[in-house]
């Protein structure tokens, strides 16, 4: 298993990331990530029976969602 610093560094360099590592990154529950995947929110891929989250993609969910200070 790897710790969330050494995947923060990594995600420089890597295209896409698995469901959980893509929670561990964004400090989210699983269910919340697999509920973006569901309803079409955040978009993946799927190799054979692997399922993978683009970095881009991950970053663009996250600006969509970012709401202001003050709400």
């Amino acid at each position: 298993m790897t710790n969330t610093p050494e995947l923060i560094n990594q995600a420089a360099q890597i295209l896409a990331v698995s469901p959980n590592e893509a929670a561990r990154l964004c400090s989210i529950g699983r269910t919340t990530l697999y509920a973006a995947l569901s309803s079409g929110d955040l978009k993946s891929v799927k190799i054979g029976t692997r399922r993978l989250i683009r970095i881009e993609a991950l970053r663009d969910w996250l600006k969509r969602n970012e709401t202001k200070a003050s709400e």
